[in-house]
């Protein structure tokens, strides 16, 4: 995957982790972790809005929403799940503000290209492959509505 096809964001977030060795690579995603934004508050107290991430062996919430041709991605994932939590922020950081089209043109491996797989395991980027999965299935479906 050539960084000239991802959106700046995810491209800045790549590269991150691929100039760490392997084994800080992990710590990278603990950071992340604690870096996973807050839901607004118009969204606190509708957990009818989030979908369920079955991938992911923890409870992992998404909703996105497109805003004057904005998306903006929510996630909720427990803390006693750092990994998944690293992964929704990943992804609800490099996505956000981004255009429909730069959404749904991120490749589907993205986080097969984060070199993590020696990190963790294929079960979790399998999780984060689902997480982005359904990101663009709501982001085409709010785009089209």
């Amino acid at each position: 995957m050539d960084d000239t096809s991802l959106p700046a964001p995810l491209a800045e977030i790549r590269e991150e982790f691929l100039e760490l060795e392997v084994r800080n690579r992990l710590q990278l995603l603990l950071e992340f972790s604690n870096e996973l934004p807050e839901l607004p508050e118009r969204y606190r107290d509708h957990p009818d809005l989030f979908e369920r991430v079955e991938e992911c062996q923890s409870p992992v919430f998404l909703f996105v929403e497109v805003r004057d041709g904005r998306v903006h991605v929510y996630a909720t994932a427990p803390a006693e799940s750092p990994t998944t939590r690293g992964f929704a922020s990943i992804l609800a950081q490099g996505l956000d503000g981004l255009t429909v089209q730069e959404v749904l043109d991120v490749p589907g491996d993205y986080p097969q290209s984060l070199g993590l797989a020696q990190a963790v395991s294929p079960l979790r980027v399998r999780g984060m492959t689902g997480m982005l999965a359904r990101v663009k299935r709501q982001v085409a479906e709010r785009a089209a509505a």
